[in-house]
């Protein structure tokens, strides 16, 4: 009887504490969420650019657009320190939904390399979404598969203009 008392009793033990540590857990990430909204709200839109955390979704009232950044499908820049043959192009996915249509993921490219089909820029719902920054570079020690998940870009959204063959006829 005396050994079950004992085991019983170490057994309320481990679940208590493992309960505190949980609960201390949830504290410091309370405490840090806000130091992050902060950071990431002041940010959010300079000189006309609105930056993106990788997975982060935000919707643009004043476009009636939802934007997603879904990811960098592609890294392929040259790293800081090397010396390339060719400059490279991040490729990031972007998902664009208006508030009437259906959602659509766009390929903006760092550059313009039209003859490998990456593009800066990309007409959704009658705006053109380009791409203007993504951050970070990748390093030489690091490569760039160090970088999945702390990807950052700035878009800007604009009406699309319309082209001049289209008036003439």
């Amino acid at each position: 009887m005396f050994h079950k008392i004992v085991l019983l009793s170490l057994g309320i033990f481990a679940l208590t504490g493992c309960d505190a540590q949980k609960k201390s857990k949830i504290n410091t990430k309370a405490t840090e969420m806000p130091a992050g909204i902060k950071s990431t709200s002041a940010n959010n839109q300079q000189d006309g650019i609105i930056y993106l955390n990788e997975g982060e979704n935000k919707f643009l009232r004043e476009y009636q657009m939802n934007v997603t950044f879904k990811g960098v499908s592609e890294d392929s820049r040259c790293p800081e320190g090397v010396n390339c043959i060719w400059a490279g192009v991040a490729l990031a996915q972007v998902e664009v939904m208006g508030t009437s249509t259906r959602p659509a993921i766009l390929n903006l490219a760092s550059a313009d390399y039209p003859g490998r089909n990456y593009h800066q820029s990309a007409e959704f719902n009658g705006y053109t979404v380009t791409l203007q920054e993504i951050a970070p570079y990748p390093k030489q020690q690091d490569g760039t598969k160090a970088l999945a998940g702390k990807y950052k870009i700035g878009i800007t959204i604009k009406k699309a203009g319309q082209s001049a063959d289209s008036t003439k006829k």
